[in-house]
């Protein structure tokens, strides 16, 4: 019966080979530039930002949730976002992804976090119909920006 807990140390190849599946399965598959090495640092670190949780049945990860918070002005709270949330095509169906979203939500209200927000791809009409099918709203009017490479670069540049 597969598990759900948080990350261990020895899921970090597992969950980079599942990361490097993702960005496959988002028509990017050569965008992944983390290591294991990098990986394993964010999530068991000294002073880890970036946690993960993952679907197990013995030592073969199903799939993962990575997240982090984030705090909103607004509802002067922590919130949680969602970065990736992946479980392999074979075991699609069988409730992991809605028990990893349960999994955020309950940290989400056992801490007094006000949401949990993620991204989603427009054309993945599967994935929409999932959260759509869980409750999740459309954040419509909002369009997601990014500052990155040389825009980066130069906007960071010191003077």
């Amino acid at each position: 019966m597969p598990e759900l807990r948080p990350a261990e140390p020895a899921d970090v190849p597992a969950i980079l080979q599942l990361i490097h599946e993702l960005a496959i399965y988002e028509r990017e598959p050569d965008a992944v530039k983390n290591t294991a090495e990098e990986l394993a640092t964010h999530l068991f670190g000294d002073n880890p930002q970036v946690y993960a949780h993952v679907v197990a049945d013995g030592e073969r990860v199903l799939g993962f949730a990575l997240w982090y918070l984030t705090y909103s002005t607004w509802e002067g709270t922590h919130g949680i976002h969602l970065e990736d949330l992946y479980v392999r095509p074979g075991e699609r169906g069988g409730g992991h992804g809605k028990a990893l979203l349960r999994e955020l939500a309950s940290i989400a209200v056992d801490r007094g976090f006000k949401r949990v927000e993620w991204s989603v791809l427009d054309w993945n009409a599967p994935a929409i119909g999932f959260y759509d099918s869980l409750g999740a709203g459309s954040m419509d009017g909002w369009t997601v920006r990014r500052l990155e490479g040389d825009a980066l670069a130069s906007l960071g540049a010191r003077l």
